[in-house]
């Protein structure tokens, strides 16, 4: 299965190779807002201020995820 960041959360932090290129970029941790986010993309979640997530950043995971 290909990842990327239009991806559902819940396919990403399932996956051990997925999950790790979270925790690089991001810091993930189990969080129990996660919940309300399973069903969305990275990409989604994104355009959240409280996310955080810089268009580089973005970008950055992005190559990470198609590179498993």
């Amino acid at each position: 299965m290909g990842f990327s960041i239009h991806s559902r959360i819940k396919d990403l932090i399932e996956d051990e190779r997925a999950r790790a290129v979270l925790i690089k970029h991001l810091g993930y941790r189990d969080d129990p807002r996660i919940n309300m986010v399973l069903y969305e993309s990275l990409r989604s979640i994104a355009y959240y201020p409280e996310a955080g997530i810089s268009r580089e950043k973005l970008q950055a995971i992005d190559e990470d995820l198609k590179a498993l």
